[in-house]
């Protein structure tokens, strides 16, 4: 059967457009369709804005610390709306980098909702194409519970666009999305408490560090609440909101805020018109080449709920235009040693295991541990401490697990993911010359293991 195309793509994020456009690159005939904006959730409504709003919430510790080295600064004031359309240009901007991406790498464009009709056919705007393997790249979508007055609480869609920073918000939730935001709140000015259900938040992430940041973020004067949910909401006369507590407790706030998780993007794709299955979870089922249970149809990214990052979805991009239109260059995807970063204030940058990973896997492990005053704190009066962490295996000296909370976190801890990702050792580690004065050169200087 002749085909409109090699590839139909059904979703324009990371994972959807870097497949699209390699695939392209290889010489097969490719279209993408998108129905919302180009970029998917990361540029649009993820961790670009996200990262920009970080930033933004940053400046208030920046003034302050900048008295301790002399600077005199006016009472600084902060414009909410200023911001927001800022970032909202910068992302039209991207906007427009990703259409010329795809334009001009001779990918068909179609904007509009993408329905499966069969294995082989796909409808957008009522125009039917064809095509020899289908791509569904849809990604994920915020998650509210159903709690009695859900209607009033926003999630991080309506995040990035009010009109007003809220001059009190609850945050729910215990993940990185909720740290990140209560975080940004925070920093922005506005009262804010984080409440989530659990004893302590960023489960799966290294014990030291979620205590550690849990320590931090109250000094801050975070307001945080474990073992804390909500049972409903009420809108009250003023207009403010009133969340009442499956404890029975009541809280008045501006502004309720969850970040509970996220379902798999397929409303209305047309899933039931072909043979692909979900799993459990309800997210896309695939074998280890993104194949699903239909042979034409394939998925990668947040849908398959798998690791749910960016750079994830681009490396699985990757591997689905190479294994497809470039067999002799395809590579599996090594989901081993993912780099991570949580941009809470402080920062989270962590790779490989955890050390409750670790010996929960069998490992004789020692630990390294290093806590401090960060040298551009030293001049002023804020007490945060850095903390620093290697997970090593004490018979093969690999280095198994490094984990940082404090400042570029994320930026120092690329650099050893390498490291990592190469096999490492303890000795190459305490060999390496370290960069002077800097925090990151503590990850090569640390030499008694913690209970030595």
């Amino acid at each position: 059967m002749a085909y409109d195309f090699d590839l139909f793509v059904i979703g324009a994020g990371s994972g959807g457009v870097r497949a699209a456009r390699f695939a392209a690159g290889y010489g097969a005939r490719v279209a993408i369709a998108e129905s919302r904006y180009l970029g998917g959730t990361c540029v649009n409504v993820g961790c670009v804005p996200k990262k920009l709003l970080v930033y933004g919430a940053h400046f208030a510790e920046d003034f302050e610390q900048a008295r301790g080295f002399g600077w005199s600064l006016d009472e600084a004031g902060f414009d909410w709306p200023s911001l927001i359309a800022n970032k909202n240009r910068e992302i039209q901007r991207l906007n427009g980098i990703y259409r010329n991406l795809l334009v001009n790498s001779g990918v068909t464009l179609l904007e509009g909702h993408a329905k499966l009709v069969d294995p082989h056919t796909v409808e957008v705007a009522g125009q039917r194409c064809t095509a020899r393997h289908i791509l569904v790249a849809t990604g994920g979508w915020p998650q509210i519970p159903e709690v009695p007055g859900r209607e009033l609480a926003i999630s991080s869609n309506e995040a990035f666009f009010l009109e007003q920073l809220p001059k009190r918000v609850l945050v729910v939730g215990g993940g990185y999305i909720a740290v990140e935001f209560a975080s940004i709140f925070h920093g922005l000015g506005a009262q804010t408490s984080l409440l989530y259900r659990g004893e302590l938040f960023l489960r799966g992430f290294d014990d030291a560090v979620r205590h550690h940041l849990r320590d931090e973020l109250g000094k801050k004067g975070l307001n945080l609440q474990f073992n804390s949910d909500i049972a409903r909401i009420d809108k009250q006369a003023d207009g403010s909101l009133l969340a009442t507590l499956k404890d029975g407790r009541h809280l008045e706030t501006d502004c309720v805020f969850y970040a509970t998780g996220r379902r798999p993007m397929l409303d209305n794709l047309g899933l039931e018109n072909t043979g692909v299955e979900l799993d459990s979870r309800g997210f896309i089922k695939v074998d280890d080449q993104f194949q699903t249970s239909e042979p034409s149809i394939l998925a990668l990214g947040d849908v398959i709920g798998r690791v749910q990052l960016t750079p994830v979805a681009l490396a699985e991009g990757m591997a689905v235009s190479r294994r497809l239109f470039k067999p002799e260059e395809y590579r599996p995807v090594d989901y081993d040693h993912i780099p991570t970063a949580v941009f809470s204030l402080p920062n989270i940058g962590t790779v490989g295991l955890t050390e409750q990973e670790a010996r929960s896997r069998g490992h004789k492990v020692r630990v390294f541990e290093s806590r401090f005053r960060p040298m551009k704190l030293t001049l002023t009066e804020n007490q945060e401490r850095t903390l620093m962490k290697l997970v090593v295996d004490a018979e093969s000296d690999r280095v198994l697990g490094c984990h940082m909370v404090g400042p570029e976190a994320g930026e120092i801890v690329q650099g050893l993911a390498v490291a990592l990702k190469a096999g490492a050792t303890k000795r190459i580690f305490d060999e390496t010359i370290g960069v002077h004065p800097t925090a990151a050169e503590e990850f090569v200087t640390m030499r008694t293991p913690v209970g030595a």
